[in-house]
């Protein structure tokens, strides 16, 4: 760990690819880009990589957005805009603006580094932390900095160590005894091992550190290469574990853990099954993820609403949450609640019964609803009498029900089923 005089941090800057929809995520990718989705109760997926970087010491940040950016820059705007040019900090949203010419939008993840070039030179750091914006885990970037400088690596890469057996999902390492990256291979079949356990394989983040001069150069390079796609992972990468020396970080050594003991939590909330069990997951007694440690705070906007309200207290009329997370603004009337999340604003109307519920703020639930195993999508008015959750067969005719027998509910798929009925 680095002494606090030695940070490497205060000489970085973190830029975060935020372009991305995120289809997977169906509906609830239709109005916003994935890392704007909502996450935790108050905050949105991005909070997640900027915070930590916030908490690491980097002040200097860049956001490169793209498909249907209005609501992650509003956010970023609202809950972001405490940095201070003054103190040398700054926040720049980079939207893809047609910078380099008038047909060309971001065509991968290096070109939308390549095309802010004259931005980040003008920063004046010495290292960059290419980050994704759509991922959730909690990770001190300074120790992989260190990392990174103390090997000479001329990328480090930060992995996940994952079951064999599952890795064929994800880009993996294949690794010598020093952690040095030896192949990069994209989703394989047969995932090979580590040095000191060939049962587990890395797996990419899709975090890399760079020092600033070399990145430069090589995206320069890859950007007047015809044959490139310009993305890091399948060209930038791949020509520097070829051709130079590449670096595998463990997650394992930089994760922030409330408890010395918990596991290693990181989460691709990329799937409607994914965002609600991970949502739902933090309705447990100790959830792997601690949204409450004062120590690595998730920073985020947060709205001027008054506290939750419960209300009512008859046998068959009680505003009562169970294992659940309820935001500020909520009331609660006469409803019964279990290990659901609430986010703000969200209102509940006498004898409804959401259970396994993760819905997004501003909704309305009318009385007499029955939701089970749902997410709600922000500001859908669910109307009185309606049951989701019990019979798939019938609720597939309304709405999206995922493989896991999650079913999404949109204003649109409401609004659909209100005409047809």
């Amino acid at each position: 760990m680095a002494t606090p005089n030695a940070r490497l941090s205060s000489r970085s800057m973190a830029f975060v690819l935020a372009g991305g929809r995120g289809s997977r995520l169906q509906e609830l990718t239709d109005s916003r880009a994935k890392p704007a989705v909502y996450f935790g109760g108050k905050t949105r997926i991005i909070d997640f990589a900027l915070s930590n970087a916030l908490n690491s010491g980097i002040r200097k940040m860049a956001i490169a957005t793209q498909y249907k950016a209005h609501s992650l820059i509003r956010h970023c705007q609202r809950g972001w805009s405490f940095f201070r040019a003054e103190r040398n900090e700054y926040l720049d949203i980079l939207p893809a603006s047609q910078r380099v010419a008038e047909n060309k939008w971001y065509l991968g993840t290096a070109d939308a580094v390549t095309q802010n070039i004259d931005i980040i030179d003008s920063y004046g750091i010495e290292y960059v932390l290419i980050l994704a914006g759509d991922h959730i885990y909690k990770m001190d970037y300074e120790v992989m900095l260190q990392q990174h400088v103390e090997s000479g690596a001329d990328v480090t890469i930060g992995c996940l160590t994952v079951p064999r057996q599952e890795a064929s999902a994800f880009g993996v390492m294949a690794i010598d005894e020093n952690d040095r990256i030896t192949s990069f291979l994209e989703k394989p079949a047969d995932p090979p091992g580590t040095p000191d356990d060939p049962n587990v394989t890395l797996a990419s983040m899709g975090i890399y550190v760079f020092k600033w001069s070399q990145l430069r150069e090589r995206l320069m390079a890859d950007a007047a290469n015809p044959n490139s796609s310009h993305d890091f992972g399948s060209d930038i990468i791949p020509d520097i574990v070829k051709n130079g020396k590449a670096v595998a970080h463990r997650f394992e050594e930089s994760c922030v853990k409330h408890d010395p003991d918990a596991p290693a939590y990181w989460r691709d909330v990329g799937t409607v099954d994914a965002f609600w069990k991970a949502n739902i997951d933090l309705t447990d007694f100790t959830p792997d993820l601690d949204l409450w440690d004062t120590k690595w705070p998730i920073w985020t906007y947060s709205e001027s609403v008054p506290p939750a309200k419960f209300v009512h207290d008859s046998p068959d009329r009680r505003g009562i949450a169970i294992s659940s997370l309820v935001a500020g603004g909520c009331v609660i009337s006469g409803t019964e609640i279990r290990e659901s999340l609430l986010f703000t604003q969200v209102h509940t109307n006498s004898f409804a019964c959401l259970e396994q519920a993760v819905v997004l703020p501003y909704a309305n639930i009318g009385r007499k609803a029955k939701l089970k195993k749902v997410v709600i999508d922000r500001g859908v008015h669910i109307p009185e009498g309606l049951v989701v959750g019990y019979d798939p067969v019938e609720d597939a005719k309304w709405f999206r029900v995922s493989e896991g027998g999650v079913t999404l509910i949109t204003k649109g798929m409401l609004d659909a089923r209100a005409k047809a009925l």
